[in-house]
């Protein structure tokens, strides 16, 4: 018999963050995330999203074994912004086992339902700021850095539990000794065409952080607001998550297209610090794993581009095309053997097309899945 009780003490949420250690023990692919990071997440005094909202964690026994974690989450915000009624599910970990699933997606769903929602959506780890997808195609190579990972049979649980797609999602990845260099070559000719309509790019200032920050919000809010599932970051959020990746931000791959003293698009990589946290044991950085990430840092091969977007009245300008351009041109001789592009709503054509103009691969899928309760 399966049985599911709230996290309630400290114990229980170290339970729950180091459940997918014992799960993916076998597994090469595995990245465990930072624990520090994890227990801030399921933490409602140091996380900004429990201003505004609510979640639940969750752990399933079997045979007093422990088998699964789930957490419930009651995001207000979106809920206002989107105009719904649903609450969301993640951090999904369970054995390869129906009972344990269906138990599981059934207590977050009477959760959510408790509190007036009447569709569970999933997984998303707090946010779709933060990790959300299902992994289902892809599962030969390690996750890039703030992506999720699981094991495939995760798909016919989540399914067989009666949840269906909702929308997929893209990642591409772009080989440096492959890439397209149209955009590179071009750079120099697109930027001077920008400049003719006062709008010059340029790296990241990271001794005026606040500042930038502040201005690269305003774009985001604005830029993603038609994305499915968005909700405007509230400033307290957007400065938690640019206080976390300053910390591995390095400006050469963090490029603002500027008109005047306004920020009309940006782009943001960062390096691929799972190449580190693969090595790092259940993300513990305590006493020596802090030393692995410092030094490793700069000698990643990958990095992801995690953000891209420039305001509605700028698109179709080009600025896009320079933005990636800038960065493939300061990757390469940095050392960067491949980017991730990611994610990519599987209905955005344009982001999807011009991804793909620089010969980057389709190369994993994620979806997120939907049940009626």
């Amino acid at each position: 018999m399966v049985e599911v009780v709230p996290v309630q003490s400290k114990k229980q949420i170290t339970q729950f963050i180091d459940l997918p250690h014992d799960l993916y023990a076998r597994d090469p692919n595995y990245v465990p995330e930072l624990f520090l990071g994890q227990r801030d997440m399921l933490s409602s005094d140091k996380h900004p999203f429990y201003k505004h909202s609510s979640a639940q964690p969750f752990l399933a026994y079997k045979d007093g074994r422990l088998v699964g974690r789930i957490l419930a989450i009651w995001n207000t915000n979106h809920n206002k912004f989107n105009h719904v009624s649903e609450g969301q599910f993640g951090f999904f970990e369970s054995v390869n086992d129906q009972d344990v699933a269906n138990s599981l997606l059934d207590t977050a769903a009477h959760w959510v339902k408790s509190k007036g929602g009447t569709c569970l959506v999933g997984p998303i780890n707090l946010t779709t700021n933060d990790t959300c997808g299902l992994l289902v195609d892809g599962f030969d190579k390690p996750p890039m850095v703030m992506m999720p990972y699981n094991p495939p049979y995760y798909i016919e649980l989540i399914e067989r539990a009666g949840y269906s797609k909702k929308v997929d999602l893209r990642a591409y990845l772009v080989k440096t000794e492959t890439a397209n260099r149209r955009s590179v070559l071009l750079l120099d000719r697109l930027e001077e065409r920008l400049s003719r309509s006062n709008i010059v790019l340029r790296q990241i200032n990271l001794k005026d952080f606040a500042n930038e920050a502040k201005k690269i919000k305003e774009v985001y809010n604005k830029a993603w607001d038609k994305n499915l599932g968005f909700v405007p970051m509230t400033n307290e959020e957007f400065d938690y998550t640019a206080k976390e990746l300053k910390m591995i931000v390095d400006p050469k791959y963090c490029i603002v297209a500027e008109r005047g003293e306004e920020i009309v698009g940006f782009a943001l990589g960062i390096p691929n610090i799972n190449e580190i946290l693969i090595r790092i044991k259940k993300g513990r950085l305590l006493p020596f794993g802090i030393f692995k990430l410092l030094f490793g840092l700069k000698r990643t091969k990958m990095i992801r581009v995690l953000m891209l977007g420039v305001l509605e009245g700028y698109r179709k300008l080009g600025i896009e095309a320079c933005l990636y351009g800038r960065i493939i041109k300061n990757a390469t001789p940095s050392g960067i053997e491949a980017a991730e592009c990611s994610w990519m709503l599987d209905d955005n054509y344009m982001m999807n097309h011009a991804i793909e103009q620089i010969n980057a691969e389709f190369y994993k899928r994620y979806r997120l899945f939907e049940k009626s309760i």
